[in-house]
């Protein structure tokens, strides 16, 4: 770990963009929640539209090396794989590495360091006719060179059979990115640095640095 590596600027960055970005997360009963709907026969909560998440119950047997062998609980079912995809390119000799700063109605403080797409297949191939994400065509083959590509397991203890998938792609030194204030290029030993500081990378991020 390079000690003398100042991330000082990029947290300055990150601090900017929390404290600008326009919005208010309410917490709010489930039943005002709209779009969203119980079936009133298994309890099961999903959206009206039947895509995105939904969430089920599952009963758990024969669990002998647990705190109890058995139990029930709700979990967070989706069957889309997620996509979280950061870019490499160098710049001037020095190879680094595209993140952005991305809000999420969770996290502490709105916006975290996160992978430069972070998206689900389905988002990424139009499924949902919206749209295109951003830098989308360098995660669906169409651009860059794929240099690693995993499959993850989401957190078990709260989601059923989740996976989403970690991607680098290596983009050509000459080309341009097409990229907003929003999104920032890091060293690795920035992003060393980076992932010791409290609540400022997220979750999917991380994994993808695992990559790296």
């Amino acid at each position: 770990m390079n000690e003398d590596v100042d991330i000082n600027p990029i947290l300055a960055w990150l601090k900017e963009k929390q404290d600008s970005y326009p919005v208010t997360v309410e917490a709010v009963g489930v039943n005002d929640v709209q779009g969203w709907k119980t079936d009133p026969v298994s309890g099961n909560i999903t959206h009206e539209s039947g895509k995105f998440f939904s969430i089920i119950g599952v009963k758990i047997t024969g669990a002998s090396d647990r705190e109890v062998p058995s139990w029930s609980q709700p979990m967070l079912k989706q069957e889309e794989v997620g996509i979280s995809g950061v870019l490499v390119q160098k710049k001037d000799g020095v190879t680094k590495y595209l993140f952005y700063a991305k809000f999420e109605p969770g996290n502490i403080n709105n916006v975290q360091i996160s992978p430069a797409c972070q998206v689900s297949e389905g988002n990424l191939a139009q499924a949902h006719g919206g749209k295109r994400p951003r830098l989308a065509e360098y995660f669906d083959g169409t651009k860059g060179r794929l240099i690693a590509s995993v499959l993850g397991v989401e957190d078990g203890g709260r989601f059923f059979h989740k996976v989403n998938r970690s991607m680098l792609v290596e983009v050509d030194e000459s080309e341009e990115v097409p990229v907003t204030e929003d999104y920032i290029w890091l060293t690795l030993p920035e992003i060393k640095k980076l992932l010791r500081v409290d609540t400022t990378v997220n979750s999917l991020a991380r994994n993808v640095c695992a990559l790296l």
